[in-house]
């Protein structure tokens, strides 16, 4: 059986951190980082007894330099004298001598690869001889070796973190700005640690883009386990965002991983205060985990698929507008009417009782289509001989678990759209093995996926759908989507939320999509009010990508994605990018807003509103 298709955790090793141990042995734990000034104790240390109180298991603090962890051990102080045990991990970036500092005061200190020995990045071209880069990975040996030394002396935990925004210049020159490079930035490092045989150690691989952080997930567990390393692994989308997308965007990312048993502790990054992040990580980590011990799904991969880096699945296109290399489609079970004023619409209604406008795509059940123009049957395996030939494209609903020897009359067949509905727990699992059987099969019609969530709340539906659907996509396994939430109020936003899982998933853009980091010690700016002020600036600009950033340390690197940057400079000082290219430095914060809509004109790309 493949994990793709059955839930099972990875097999690791277990890490003490602090006394509360992760790995496979344990449950996945949610962890959380702050956003104060690490040198305000008192805020600091109310700030990780909230996170601690809303439910994390570890607080990560910023620690610019010996100073700032010297301080987290202050703020260890003064929570140990409150009766509050939570660990603490500094969170370290091109200083050595903090994560030394550190590592003498906290139960786990995280480095990156991409900055701990190597300069800042630069984005310059570098070549190196084998023996001059031989040379560079003896020079990481001995940096790395005094700082081992310590963490083995105080049993401290280390996280190894390569996030996609901070590769060095280096790695880059090498391997480009890939999850390739990702994974060598970190095995680099992991090596070192093996050979000195100290094995207290986690593993996170980020980005802003999900694609690109799923695939160097997914290839790290491949290059460990030819190495025969089983460390465990946080996750996390970084700069997930705010509000709804930040929420979506990260269940898509790390529950599709989740999904197929990877991940030992999560953390969902969102540009709001940290114990928010908790409660989302925690409903992410119950839905996933409760697929333990499910019964089995029979599935293998079709040909050729790989599965660290698939590919989207070939199908015939039908009608003009699904399947082939059409983007995919989104069906709602909604009238247009009930959906006036939404700024997203389906691309197909489903109505139950035949009624249909004229104007719109419609799905209709067959006992109530009559053959208009613009209406499509929706039929069940049963109903398939009473569809009359005179339909131009007809969707054969069926549930997950159909044998595909009952669908042998499809092969062939241009004019048929499948509908595949879950029928046991692990949605993903059943939806994506029905899929590769099809294609062992020669059968290449097009796939939706159709998910019903019975929830009201609006962060369950977000949770559940985001990763489920996520992870049939990221997998390229279907053609559209159709997501129901029959208990949620507000109609527009279930199309909202399908939208969003497609543009997370990065299938279909239908928005201005956000990149912004949750904050921390670093910050340089309010981070919630501003990204609240850039978008209603810029959320009409639906063909851009746009970062707002905290500070320079990751922000350059991991919005090398977007188009536009808003980055902290300094105190009330902003810096502006087009791309990775600094425009304009320092300007003060409250004309750096105005500056970016001039930037964005005068490059051509800026748009009215409607």
């Amino acid at each position: 059986m493949n994990n793709t298709f059955n839930y099972r955790r990875r097999s690791t090793v277990s890490v003490n951190v602090g006394g509360i141990a992760m790995g496979s042995e344990w449950p996945v734990r949610v962890q959380s980082m702050t956003n104060t000034s690490t040198d305000d104790i008192e805020a600091s240390a109310a700030q990780c007894q909230r996170i601690a109180y809303a439910g994390a298991a570890y607080v990560r603090l910023t620690a610019q330099g010996v100073k700032q962890a010297h301080s987290i051990g202050e703020v260890s102080k003064v929570l140990r004298a409150q009766g509050c045990n939570i660990p603490l991990i500094a969170d370290i970036h091109f200083n050595p001598q903090a994560a030394l500092a550190a590592a003498e005061v906290c139960e786990g200190v995280r480095i990156n690869p991409g900055n701990f020995v190597d300069p800042a990045r630069t984005f310059k071209q570098l070549e190196y001889t084998d023996e001059q880069y031989q040379a560079e990975l003896e020079r990481i040996r001995e940096a790395l070796r005094p700082f081992i030394a310590v963490c083995r002396e105080h049993h401290t935990a280390v996280r190894l973190g390569v996030n996609h925004g901070s590769l060095s210049d280096r790695i880059m020159s090498r391997y480009g700005n890939t999850a390739a490079g990702m994974v060598e930035s970190v095995m680099e490092f992991l090596r070192v640690f093996v050979e000195e045989d100290f094995l207290e150690v986690v593993i996170s691989m980020k980005a802003s883009n999900v694609v690109v952080m799923v695939e160097a997930v997914r290839r790290l567990v491949d290059a460990m386990d030819r190495e025969d390393m089983h460390f465990p692994l946080h996750l996390g989308v970084t700069e997930a965002g705010f509000g709804e997308d930040g929420r979506i965007k990260s269940a898509v990312g790390i529950g599709a991983l989740m999904a197929e048993g990877l991940g030992d502790t999560i953390r969902v990054s969102l540009s709001e205060e940290p114990e928010m992040e908790v409660p989302v990580a925690r409903k992410l980590v119950e839905y996933i985990t409760s697929r333990e011990g499910h019964e089995a799904i029979e599935g293998d991969y079709a040909q050729g698929y790989d599965p660290l880096n698939p590919e989207r699945r070939a199908t015939v296109e039908v009608g003009d507008f699904i399947g082939g290399n059409q983007q995919p489609v989104v069906i709602a079970s909604y009238r247009p009417d009930e959906l006036d004023g939404a700024t997203l619409l389906p691309d197909l209604y489903y109505s139950a009782d035949g009624m249909i406008d004229g104007m719109h795509r419609f799905l209709v059940p067959l006992k109530r289509w009559k053959g208009e123009l613009n209406a499509y049957p929706l039929l069940t395996l049963g109903e398939w001989d009473q569809c009359p030939d005179n339909a131009s494209m007809r969707f054969l609903q069926l549930p997950a678990t159909t044998p595909v020897s009952r669908l042998e009359f499809l092969r062939g067949r241009q004019d048929t759209v499948l509908i595949i509905t879950p029928v046991g727990v692990n949605i993903p699992g059943e939806q994506q093995a029905l899929t590769h059987a099809l294609d062992q099969a020669g059968i290449n019609c097009p796939v939706v996926v159709r998910n019903t969530y019975s929830d009201s709340s609006n962060e369950w539906l977000q949770v559940k759908a985001g990763a489920d659907l996520g992870a049939v996509l990221l997998n390229r396994r279907a053609d559209g989507l159709w997501l129901e939430a029959p208990n949620c109020y507000n109609r527009a936003e279930v199309v909202r939320y399908a939208y969003a899982i497609l543009q997370a998933a990065r299938q279909r853009i239908s928005k201005t999509e956000f990149i912004s980091c949750p904050g921390c010690g670093r910050t340089m700016f309010d981070l919630q009010t501003t990204v609240q002020r850039v978008q209603q600036a810029t959320a009409h600009l639906t063909h851009l990508k746009i970062g707002v950033m905290g500070c320079i340390v990751n922000g350059p690197g991991e919005m090398a994605d977007a188009d536009y940057g808003y980055v902290g400079a300094a105190a009330g000082r902003i810096s502006l990018y087009k791309g990775k290219q600094c425009i304009e430095m320092n300007i003060p914060e409250q004309d750096a807003i105005d500056r970016l809509m001039t930037l964005i004109k005068d490059n051509g790309d800026w748009r009215e509103k409607e």
